[in-house]
């Protein structure tokens, strides 16, 4: 069964206790972790909502991050406004933190778009379904910024599977040489799709950071205060002009890998429901019960939580199917001959088919 190790950076145990790390030391009030606690639980309420809309028919797949809602909370908190983040496809609790509307991304789910939002807008890229592709992004982006002058950091996420990836290596690389101001994200559910971590990899995540000259710290992913704090420091160091970090998050996805997994084929049931004990909400809410927070609190958050569940429900039942021709759309900023002679032999080709949604409208098949 795999359990937590020992070695974690953590400032809010399981119990719902705080503690003090000499390298990593938070200064929060109660209120800001009341804060954070409505991300947690919002996030967890969108998730749940997808699922929902999935086993009904509404989006074609989703991938769930249950479980993983500290280290995209924690990490997203951490982000300055003028920080940019290239994700993969769970980074849902980072999306919510930039404030992308959930819709938008269940467009993508639900095959409507191939993006959804303005990634220069929120400083939240497209979601990136190729895996670590998205780490030679943020490094490229990190490096651009070197050279234009500014002091920004860029964070980008992937997963324990993607860490094999070698376009993941080679971001390292790039980034490690050229120092550029990248911190890398590696939240460690245990699982690539079916595979746990003993069947990836030798050593944890965080020590390949050494390869490449610069430093990791593994963290408790569960745990959004230690999040947020070494994900701070590590922006900070990264803005100051010392270069990259890795951080692995070491957690776990309570869910499948999408809702196409079926993860009881491959998963102990008493490894998830230690797991479980150990769910992010369950010690922020434990804090905040043993600090006196009123009920009140919580019953504004499940009022709040119902709201967002019904825009989301509404919102992606109303999404707008694209149309064929909407696929030459956005290919290059500027018009490219090859595109335009692609559009134009698709229109030829849907022409011969004559009016197709008027057939329809007549029972035609």
């Amino acid at each position: 069964m795999i359990s937590a190790p020992d070695d974690l950076i953590q400032l809010l145990t399981p119990e719902g206790q705080r503690v003090s790390n000499a390298d990593f030391p938070l200064d929060i009030t109660d209120d800001e972790i009341r804060s954070l606690y409505r991300d947690l639980f919002l996030v967890r309420r969108w998730d749940n909502e997808a699922t929902a809309l999935q086993r009904q028919g509404e989006l074609a797949l989703w991938a769930q991050c249950m479980g993983q809602e500290a280290a995209q909370i924690g990490a997203g908190r951490a982000l300055a406004p003028q920080d940019m983040v290239f994700p993969s496809y769970r980074e849902h609790g980072v999306a919510w933190t930039r404030g992308v509307d959930p819709v938008a991304i269940l467009g993508l789910f639900r095959g409507t778009t191939n993006g959804g939002w303005d990634p220069r807008k929120h400083n939240f890229g497209l979601y990136t379904i190729v895996i670590g592709n998205q780490c030679l992004h943020a490094v490229g982006w990190a490096m651009a910024g070197m050279r234009e002058g500014t002091n920004d950091a860029v964070l980008t996420c992937f997963g324990d599977g993607g860490s094999n990836q070698g376009d993941v290596a080679e971001a390292f690389s790039f980034a490690g040489i050229y120092n550029a101001p990248v911190v890398f994200l590696c939240q460690n559910n245990q699982y690539a799709i079916s595979e746990p971590n003993t069947r990836q990899m030798r050593v944890p995540v965080f020590h390949k950071a050494k390869g490449f000259g610069f430093p990791g710290f593994r963290v408790d992913g569960n745990d959004v205060l230690a999040m947020l704090a070494v994900t701070r420091w590590a922006l900070e160091n990264a803005r100051a002009g010392n270069g990259p970090a890795l951080i692995e998050a070491f957690t776990y996805r309570i869910g499948a890998h999408t809702t196409s997994d079926d993860p009881t084929r491959y998963r102990d049931p008493e490894e998830v429901e230690y797991w479980k004990a150990r769910d992010p909400l369950l010690r922020v809410k434990a804090y905040l019960d043993s600090v006196g927070t009123p009920q009140s609190f919580y019953d504004s958050l499940d009022a709040e939580a119902e709201e967002l569940a019904q825009h989301i429900r509404a919102g992606a039942r109303a999404l707008v199917d694209p149309q064929p021709m909407d696929i030459f759309d956005h290919v290059y900023a500027e018009p490219h001959a090859l595109v335009e002679e692609e559009r134009a032999e698709m229109a030829a080709y849907i022409a011969q088919f004559g009016d197709l949604s008027a057939r329809h409208g007549h029972g035609g098949h």
